[in-house]
């Protein structure tokens, strides 16, 4: 059963805060994130604190847009369904099949929402997994921990690219399409800062992603 979406009600199971019990500096990196975020400079925003570990930043933040995305995803449910999505996708030239690699080792066809609640889920299950997101202090980060964000980031970006595409007239009924450009920026910030995400996977939204940073490119 999913954990994600009661299409009745519109709500969705929260993550938990990566600050909670408060027994690592995660919850200063939050603070600097929200205060970078709160001057309107996303360039800054997604710069790597002086002194900070970057695998640290990286989770942080990759936990951030997994509960953005939730949440944008969350208020569509009800327009994103077997019938209106069959298969998903961002556009015409763009089909996405899900394997995760363990459960679903070879890549299966599927309906937007289904793929979109394999994702949910196994995002949940790779932050929830303390050798892969530690939240005890003075635990190092494994060795692939930056493979493993990078694929959480690449498919979250199916996401926003499937929104953008299928849904983007109720993203403006719903008078949530300030909301969902900013947070699709400081997510293309920060995945470029870093390098994350591949540009050939970026393609299905490039003239988007180049009109909301045109006018910031140093």
């Amino acid at each position: 059963m999913s954990f994600l979406f009661n299409k009745s009600s519109k709500t969705f199971k929260s993550k938990k805060n990566v600050s909670e019990g408060g027994e690592s500096h995660n919850f200063d990196l939050v603070k600097h994130a929200s205060t970078t975020l709160g001057s309107g400079n996303l360039k800054l925003a997604v710069m790597l604190p002086e002194g900070e570990d970057i695998n640290e930043w990286v989770a942080v933040n990759t936990v951030d847009f997994f509960n953005q995305i939730n949440m944008l995803y969350g208020t569509l449910t009800e327009f994103c369904t077997e019938q209106s999505c069959s298969v998903m996708s961002a556009g015409p030239k763009y089909e996405y099949h899900w394997a995760d690699g363990q459960v679903i080792k070879k890549p299966i066809k599927c309906s937007a929402p289904r793929y979109i609640d394999y994702l949910m889920n196994w995002v949940q299950s790779q932050i929830e997994s303390d050798s892969i997101f530690p939240s005890a202090i003075g635990v190092p980060f494994s060795k692939n921990f930056l493979s493993i964000a990078k694929t959480i980031l690449k498919r979250l970006f199916r996401v926003y690219a499937h929104i953008y595409y299928e849904h983007f007239h109720q993203v403006i009924q719903l008078q949530e399409e300030a909301h969902l450009n900013t947070s699709f920026k400081h997510f293309i910030y920060f995945v470029q800062e870093f390098d994350l995400v591949e540009k050939k996977e970026l393609a299905p939204l490039q003239d988007l992603i180049d009109k909301l940073t045109g006018k910031e490119k140093a």
